[in-house]
């Protein structure tokens, strides 16, 4: 297992994340293209999170500053085949490392409700109404880091 962190300037570099996401976003939960793509993921506050395993990509997120001392991670993503096997789990705890580093304080994300668990399990608190967000409901979480 590998997990690489590049900057929203590595476009190119980002052809196997932006993959990840399509499979996930748009073609399984049928997410409008113009929705998942978007000015912050080639901006170069935007922090891209790959993981890998046996050489191939199975996830990514992305993570960026939202604030003095706060975060968002947006975008996660793994492949349905993969789901189950801890790749969710070591994406989060990689940003929250590299977000400590940078000496961010807060996480914040806005997840979908059936990953409300998954979240909450890693230390998250869900806040506010549910809401939709491309015709999914989602929910917003935080966490002191």
């Amino acid at each position: 297992m590998e997990i690489r962190v590049l900057s929203g300037t590595a476009a190119k570099d980002m052809e196997e994340a932006y993959a990840i996401r399509r499979q996930v976003f748009i073609e399984d939960q049928n997410v409008p293209e113009d929705l998942e793509f978007d000015k912050y993921d080639n901006d170069s506050a935007t922090l891209h999170v790959l993981i890998f395993n046996e050489g191939s990509i199975v996830g990514t997120a992305r993570f960026r500053p939202y604030g003095d001392a706060i975060i968002k991670i947006e975008r996660v993503a793994v492949l349905s085949k993969q789901r189950g096997s801890g790749f969710g789990r070591r994406i989060m705890n990689r940003i929250e490392v590299e977000a400590q580093k940078l000496g961010y304080k807060w996480v914040k994300l806005s997840a979908q409700l059936h990953a409300r668990k998954f979240y909450e399990r890693l230390g998250y608190q869900s806040y506010g109404d549910i809401y939709l967000e491309a015709s999914i409901e989602h929910v917003d979480m935080e966490k002191k880091i």
